[in-house]
């Protein structure tokens, strides 16, 4: 388990606690992702580009092993990632792929659907 996935799953049993279990908790996380601030350490961009800046490379490999998957290049897949139209700024980059490299990685961990 990489530094990212470690922090992730640590964040994820903490909230899961203020629900009827983990399952609960991803549904939510389904529901309104991130940006939702559902996880209430990610919600303003001096914490997701720390969070960023902490797990840039553990980000980025997971973004690339990503879009990989769907078959397309990194920029297509930043680009087809729920918020990109909104980037006009370096923070702003940094908040979605936080957001997105959370989600993701919280669902590779606990989704079991």
């Amino acid at each position: 388990m990489n530094k990212l996935e470690q922090e992730v799953k640590s964040i994820c049993e903490e909230h899961a606690s203020n629900y009827d279990g983990m399952d609960d908790f991803i549904s939510d996380l389904h529901q309104g992702g991130c940006q939702s601030g559902l996880i209430g350490s990610l919600c303003y961009y001096s914490d997701t580009t720390k969070f960023h800046d902490d797990f840039e490379e553990e980000i980025w490999d997971l973004v690339y092993d990503t879009a990989k998957e769907q078959g397309i290049n990194v920029t297509e897949f930043i680009a087809s990632l729920n918020g990109s139209e909104n980037v006009g700024s370096l923070d702003q980059l940094k908040n979605l792929l936080t957001w997105f490299a959370f989600e993701e990685t919280s669902f590779r961990l606990f989704d079991n659907k």
